[in-house]
C-alpha cells in the first residue's frame, strides 16, 4: 500500500484561484494527488508515488502516456504554426487526418469535421442532421430520440439528448425536451425477459416513440453502440442494432452512433459500428481516444450525400474557433500512426479477453461485484450490496467514488462520474490504455481486487443504509 501523502491539500486553502475542484466540492474537502508525469500505463504524483492508470484518465489515453513519436510531432508542428482558421487556410495535417479517419471508418463515412471534443462532436452531428432535413425539403423534422439512460455531452444541445434525469432537472428548463426510449440492460432485466428479448422490446419502443411523435417530425436517433458511463459498458445483442437500423430506414430517421468512448480501437475494431456490419449508422462521432489526451479533439464522420446537399445549399451553418486547427490535427495524425503501427484494435481484443477473464474471476471472489461486462478494453464492473438480489448500495454512499479513494491508496487510478445519481447502478469502468501489456493487465487486476477488498471491508464496517 502506498504511503499517505505528507502534504495535505484541501479545497479552498488558497485565497484566490486554486484548484478547479472548488467548483465541485465544498471547502475543506481533501484534494487529490498532484500529477507530476506519465509514462506508458503509469502516472506519478509529485510525491513520487506511482499509479496504474486503469481507466486511461477519462477513457482518453488510448496509446498511453509520454509517447515519444506523438511528442515529437507536437513539437514539430508547434514550431511551424499552431493556429490557422480553416475557412482561410488549409492544413496538410487536417486533410491527411480526414483522409485517414474516413479510410479507417470505412464505406459510408466520406467526410470528417474536426472539433475540440465529444460534446462539440455530438452538437455538430445534431446540427448537421437538422440542416440536412431543412435543405432536403423536410423542415418539420426536428426531434432527436435518445435513450434512458445515456450520456452525450455537457453542452446544452448534447444535454437535450442525454438520458440523465438529475442533470436535466437542473438544466432542463433551458433546453427543448427530446423524447427518450429505454436503453437495453443486461444485468437487471425485466421479469420474463432474456437479454435479447429485452433489447428487442427496447427497439420496438423506439418505433412506438417515432409513431407517437409523428414520423415526419423525427429527425434522428442517437445511441452509444457500447455503453459508456451511464450504462457501464453494456453491449446489446446484434439483433437489436439490426432492428434499430430497419426502424430508422422505415421512417426516414437518421441513425447517429456516439462513439466518443467506443471509437478509435477501444472495442477491438476502429469503430464499434464495425462489430455490427448490417446496422451501419448514418453519422458517427469520435473524440477521446482519437487524439488520446495529447490534445483536445473530436470528430464527426458523415457520408457525401449529407455533406454535398448542405454544401450545395450554402454551407454548414456551424463552426468553432478551434475546429480543424493544425496543431491538434498533427497530433492526432501521430496518435493514429501508433494505433496503426501497434495494431491497437487487435491488441484491444487480445488484452480485453485477458482482462475480462480476470474481472470475472474477481467477481467470483468478491462479495460486492455483481456483474462484469464490456467489449475489448471498454469494460465495467457493477458494485452491489447483495449479489443474490442485485440490490444496490445506498445512493448517498457513492460506491464508485469510494472505490476511487481506496484505489489511490493502493496505487491504481480509477475514473468515476456518477450518471443519474446511481439510479441505474454503481458502475465502475475499467478501460486501461490499449497499449497495456499482459503483465500490466495482471497487475491491474491485483490492484483492483485489493481496492475492492478495502471497499467491502468499509461497507461491512459502516453498514451504509441511506
Amino acid at each position: 500500500m502506498s504511503t499517505p501523502n505528507p502534504i495535505e491539500r484541501r479545497i479552498g486553502d488558497t485565497p484566490k484561484g486554486g484548484s478547479v475542484l472548488g467548483f465541485y466540492a465544498p471547502r475543506g474537502t481533501p484534494r487529490p494527488p498532484r500529477i507530476a508525469r506519465g509514462e506508458g500505463v503509469f502516472l506519478w504524483d509529485s510525491e513520487g508515488r506511482r499509479y496504474l492508470d486503469a481507466t486511461a484518465g477519462a477513457v482518453v489515453a488510448n496509446i498511453g502516456h509520454g509517447n515519444p513519436h506523438v511528442l515529437a510531432a507536437m513539437a514539430e508542428q508547434a514550431g511551424r504554426v499552431t493556429f490557422a482558421y480553416p475557412r482561410f487556410f488549409e492544413s496538410e495535417h487536417s486533410i491527411a487526418l480526414a483522409d485517414r479517419v474516413c479510410a479507417l471508418a470505412g464505406e459510408g463515412f466520406d467526410r470528417a469535421f474536426f472539433v475540440s471534443g465529444g460534446s462539440e462532436a455530438n452538437e455538430s452531428a445534431l446540427k448537421l442532421a437538422r440542416q440536412y432535413a431543412v435543405v432536403s425539403g423536410q423542415p418539420q423534422r426536428a426531434k432527436v430520440i435518445s435513450r434512458e439512460p445515456s450520456y452525450h455531452g455537457a453542452t446544452l444541445g448534447a444535454l437535450a439528448v442525454t438520458g440523465d434525469a438529475h442533470t436535466l432537472g437542473i438544466y432542463g428548463p433551458m433546453v427543448r425536451a427530446m423524447p427518450k426510449v429505454p436503453a437495453p440492460q443486461s444485468y437487471r432485466l425485466p421479469e420474463g425477459h432474456t437479454a435479447e428479448s429485452h433489447a428487442l422490446a427496447c427497439a420496438d419502443a423506439l418505433e412506438d416513440s417515432i409513431v407517437r411523435e409523428g414520423p415526419d417530425s423525427v429527425l434522428a436517433f442517437i445511441l452509444e453502440p457500447v455503453g459508456g458511463l451511464s450504462s457501464g459498458a453494456v453491449v446489446s445483442p446484434a439483433a437489436y442494432y439490426r432492428r434499430v437500423r430497419e426502424i430508422c430506414d422505415r421512417h426516414g430517421v437518421l441513425l447517429i452512433y456516439d462513439e466518443i468512448m467506443s471509437g478509435a480501437g477501444r472495442t477491438g475494431a476502429f469503430l464499434a459500428a464495425h462489430h455490427f456490419a448490417d446496422a451501419r449508422p448514418d453519422i458517427v462521432t469520435l473524440a477521446k481516444g482519437l487524439a488520446a489526451g495529447y490534445t483536445p479533439l473530436g470528430a464527426m464522420l458523415v457520408p457525401n450525400r449529407i455533406v454535398d446537399a448542405i454544401a450545395d445549399a450554402g454551407g454548414f451553418v456551424h463552426g468553432h474557433t478551434y475546429f480543424t486547427n493544425p496543431l491538434s490535427c498533427a497530433v492526432a495524425n501521430a496518435v493514429l500512426d501508433e494505433v496503426v503501427r501497434q495494431d491497437l484494435a487487435a491488441q484491444s481484443r487480445l488484452r480485453g479477453e485477458q482482462l475480462m477473464a480476470r474481472l470475472q474471476a474477481i467477481a467470483g471472489r468478491s462479495p460486492i461485484v455483481g456483474d462484469v461486462r464490456g467489449k475489448g478494453l471498454l469494460t465495467a464492473i457493477e458494485i452491489v450490496a447483495d449479489k443474490e438480489t442485485k440490490r444496490q448500495l445506498p445512493a448517498a454512499f457513492n460506491a464508485p467514488a469510494r472505490l476511487t479513494q481506496h484505489g489511490l491508496q493502493r496505487g491504481i487510478a480509477l475514473y468515476n462520474r456518477r450518471a443519474n445519481l446511481g439510479a441505474y447502478g454503481d458502475m465502475q469502468l475499467i478501460t486501461p490504455p490499449l497499449t497495456i501489456t499482459e503483465a500490466e493487465v495482471d497487475l491491474l487486476a491485483e490492484l483492483l481486487e485489493a481496492s475492492l477488498r478495502d471497499l467491502a471491508q468499509e461497507i461491512a464496517r459502516t453498514k451504509p443504509t441511506t
